[in-house]
């Protein structure tokens, strides 16, 4: 129970086919010995027009993807984040990008709803994106108790915005979960610097779950799903493959290096001065 994992897909358009994906991952996670399994961003469809994600948007608390997460936790006795699926907000053209996660039971114990939108024109190539065109943006933070202590979750372009896990961290955080389908150029720019940076500044794990390779659509994302220890130490890189990476949460090894190393102690500190 005490080990983390990461999926990476090449989700497509074909939904069965990337649940088929998923349920064969998740199950290696759970073979693997982990307790908590993470998504990538977008896990049942990558489809070629991202605007069609409204089509499969489900209503809060019911809906086959959110079904299958539930029954897959379930089935394998493991605490899932479940990437990010469409669920309908007020705009019906723009439904939410949401990340749920539930328990080693199949219960929902919490959902964030991506907050930052990928509105970009990526520096030196010519691939543009504005996901606010087909996403509505979410406006509150998620952390929940978990089996390894406070668990917060991001998703992908959120991890641009320190400010979002300091928030985070203000009320306890020692695990966060990040979905994420990183474009190459800013993969190979920023991934492993961002992933790195958030856990050193927060004393936390970080679990980052990625898509990977070409998908409809000529979009090809960057891979390399990590899982990065409180220190900033890389303890699992999934380089471009599908698959799955694992690594032990160390409950002792996170206390003590907040008792000798007290940054976040400090940080509160000078917010009351």
């Amino acid at each position: 129970m005490s080990t983390l994992a990461a999926v990476q897909m090449n989700s497509g358009g074909d939904l069965a086919a990337n649940l088929d994906c998923a349920s064969n991952l998740l199950q290696r996670c759970a073979q693997a010995g982990a307790g908590l399994a993470v998504l990538p961003e977008n896990f049942s469809g990558m489809p070629e027009n991202m605007a069609s994600r409204r089509s499969v948007a489900e209503a809060d608390g019911s809906g086959p993807l959110q079904e299958f997460i539930s029954s897959e936790a379930k089935r394998l006795q493991l605490w899932i984040v479940g990437g990010t699926i469409p669920v309908r907000s007020a705009d019906p053209d723009r439904p939410f990008s949401s990340s749920y996660v539930f328990d080693h039971d199949g219960n929902c114990v919490g959902r964030y709803d991506k907050a930052h939108l990928f509105d970009v024109n990526i520096p030196g190539s010519d691939e543009a994106y504005q996901e606010s065109a087909f996403t509505q943006p979410g406006t509150a933070a998620l952390v929940v108790e978990s089996p390894w202590g406070r668990l917060g979750v991001a998703v992908c372009y959120d991890l641009r915005f320190p400010e979002q896990f300091r928030q985070m961290s203000s009320t306890g955080l020692d695990v966060a979960a990040v979905p994420s389908a990183f474009t190459v150029p800013t993969g190979q720019a920023h991934w492993d610097t961002l992933l790195r940076a958030r856990a050193v500044e927060n004393l936390c794990y970080v679990v980052a779950a990625a898509q990977t390779g070409c998908h409809p659509g000529n979009r090809e994302t960057y891979g390399h799903s990590m899982i990065i220890g409180p220190w900033g130490q890389v303890l699992g890189d999934a380089g471009s493959s599908e698959g799955v990476i694992t690594a032990a949460f160390d409950r002792a090894g996170i206390d003590e290096l907040r008792q000798r190393f007290p940054v976040l102690a400090h940080r509160s500190r000078m917010e009351h001065e």
